[in-house]
């Protein structure tokens, strides 16, 4: 099978970042984890809902997109690109497939961020203080009340268990397990977008910071670690990408979906921490301040590696299918 991307994932990923560098791009992070100034990026999330990028999942017939997976992760690359803080995979990807046309779809087509937890995989909702919590569990899909705040090693990421005495709004978990499929995918395309924004990042920085008379760019053994990063994103994109076509229901018969996702999640999280220990070792000591942009990039990977299920409940996944 051959897959690639067409001009309408790259026009999508531009709006994406169109709008992202109209609210200030990483300021509107830093403000958030700073200031605990959350309007401009509850703004981005509402312009995001106007371009139709938070009803990608939505059929049209109830007032979404009617595009796919292919094109969810497409976008989100970009927001992790962009460091967007909030429930990114949950708003995006999650509650919109476990919505039926109601309020509460309404409200989320509209603009109003939402997060979700999904025990055991996703057992706390990530800024419930923000988004509009929901439970899922085996009994259906419940408007959900959180608990204790509790904080995260990402300053913009506050998480808590939920609990719920609602009657459920959905009766029956629908597509319960592409919901989880849609979690962990949307947060590795997260991921590659993260570990792509602290390549260039230290690649940046290695052609202007000088060393001996040279841009430490040109020294071998910086230049073999920022292709190592690179070398391991390009390898790991394909394979989100993947995912997302089975998730589609696009793949080969006989194709494991959840075996995909969990090696693109495995992937992308290994891709990124990578990405993560090498741009660290090019900025050396300012990449460690929290006054420098790669820390903002440094805490949400170290928080995404373990969301939606940890490296280690992925690869028992893919070894239960070998």
């Amino acid at each position: 099978m051959e897959f690639l991307l067409n001009d309408i994932h790259t026009d999508l990923a531009q709006t994406v970042d169109g709008i992202l560098d109209r609210a200030g791009g990483v300021a509107v992070a830093r403000a958030w984890a700073e200031n605990g100034d959350h309007s401009a990026a509850l703004d981005v999330y509402r312009q995001l809902a106007e371009a139709g990028i938070t009803g990608l999942l939505v059929p049209d017939e109830i007032g979404g997109s009617g595009a796919g997976a292919v094109e969810m992760v497409a976008a989100v690359e970009r927001l992790g690109y962009g460091v967007l803080p909030g429930p990114v995979a949950e708003t995006f990807a999650v509650v919109p497939a476990v919505l039926g046309a109601g309020p509460q779809l309404d409200a989320l087509l509209g603009g109003t961020p939402a997060t979700c937890a999904l025990p055991p995989v996703c057992p706390r909702a990530t800024n419930p203080d923000v988004a509009t919590p929901y439970l899922i569990t085996d009994d259906g899909v419940f408007a959900a009340t959180p608990g204790e705040l509790r904080a995260s090693v990402d300053p913009t990421r506050r998480v808590a268990e939920l609990s719920s005495d609602e009657p459920p709004i959905e009766p029956s978990p629908l597509l319960i397990e592409r919901s989880r499929d849609l979690g962990a995918l949307a947060t590795a395309a997260q991921l590659i977008g993260l570990g792509s924004a602290m390549l260039d990042l230290a690649a940046d920085y290695a052609k202007s910071r000088k060393q001996f008379g040279r841009e430490i760019g040109s020294f071998q053994a910086v230049k073999h670690h920022l292709a190592d990063v690179a070398i391991a994103i390009e390898m790991a994109r394909p394979l989100v990408h993947g995912a997302a076509v089975g998730i589609d229901g696009q793949a080969p018969d006989g194709t494991g979906v959840g075996r995909d996702v969990s090696a693109a999640k495995v992937a992308a999280g290994d891709a990124a921490h990578l990405a993560y220990r090498h741009s660290l070792q090019v900025l050396g000591a300012i990449g460690y301040t929290a006054e420098h942009d790669l820390s903002l990039y440094l805490t949400k990977t170290r928080a995404l590696l373990s969301a939606w299920g940890t490296p280690a409940h992925h690869r028992a996944r893919i070894l239960e299918t070998l």
